[in-house]
């Protein structure tokens, strides 16, 4: 393969190789789309907010190749880099963080090369997510390639203070002041306490609605066996009058005239 960024076989390498990313991207954005209808067609829940994709620009992935000190080359690009395919997954609460990841580990097709858990260990400036970088088969007419794609998993509240982060970080170029980090933190802080109030919030709804229907399921028995016991006392006095009119229209003497 030639090196040469200007000739005519690195535009078309080039091409096929963001065709093989933007591929994979649809290829995953189906599998979590299916992952979570199937997820509310059984237990009536959508761990899943919303789902947003992308691909890393041309400017992005070179900056990022000699930042790491590596030669700007397509190959160098496809072995070094994880996240030229990203997708995001937005969910509700972190209680629905790692099932989410599991059920996505565990597809017959996708093949997880390694994971970062910002959850259970946050970076020093209070970012938090899970970050998974995988392959996926892009099938074409002369053959399968397996394609990094990586997956960020993380809560509503994560999402909005980590898109923050990045806006002020990109206005200093990744060097804002020292008092803003503090600052930074501190929201971090205050965003996981938000987390945890707003899932103990849903637990407690869930709870309460729990109970509501298990007092309605409740009631409604009482009313059956009440209906039911109703139904048999009327059948009784059916069979009791029955009776008692069979008797009354007996012939006297037995009969005889």
């Amino acid at each position: 393969m030639t090196k040469d960024p200007k000739s005519f076989e690195q535009v078309d390498q080039w091409k096929t190789t963001m065709f093989l990313y933007s591929s994979a991207l649809k290829s995953i954005n189906t599998k979590i789309e299916i992952l979570n209808n199937e997820f509310i067609q059984l237990y009536n829940y959508n761990p899943i907010e919303h789902i947003t994709s992308r691909l890393k620009t041309p400017s992005s992935i070179v900056k990022k190749l000699q930042n790491d000190g590596i030669d700007v080359t397509i190959d160098n690009m496809v072995e070094y880099l994880n996240d030229i395919a990203g997708i995001r997954i937005i969910c509700s609460f972190m209680s629905d963080i790692y099932p989410i990841a599991d059920m996505i580990a565990r597809q017959a097709d996708i093949t997880v090369l390694h994971v970062k858990d910002y959850i259970k260990y946050p970076k020093s400036n209070g970012y938090k997510s899970y970050h998974m970088v995988v392959t996926i088969p892009v099938y074409l007419t002369d053959g399968k390639m397996d394609t990094k794609v990586e997956i960020q998993i993380r809560t509503i509240a994560m999402d909005f203070w980590a898109s923050l982060e990045h806006k002020i970080a990109y206005k200093f170029e990744g060097n804002p002041p020292d008092y803003l980090e503090t600052e930074l933190k501190a929201c971090a802080d205050m965003v996981d306490m938000l987390d945890a109030k707003m899932f103990s919030l849903n637990q407690a709804i869930m709870e309460i609605g729990r109970t509501r229907r298990e007092e309605a399921e409740k009631k409604l028995e009482e009313e059956r066996l009440q209906e039911e016991a109703r139904q048999q006392a009327q059948r009784a006095r059916e069979i009791v009058e029955g009776q008692k009119a069979g008797q009354g229209t007996e012939p006297e003497n037995g009969g005889k005239a």
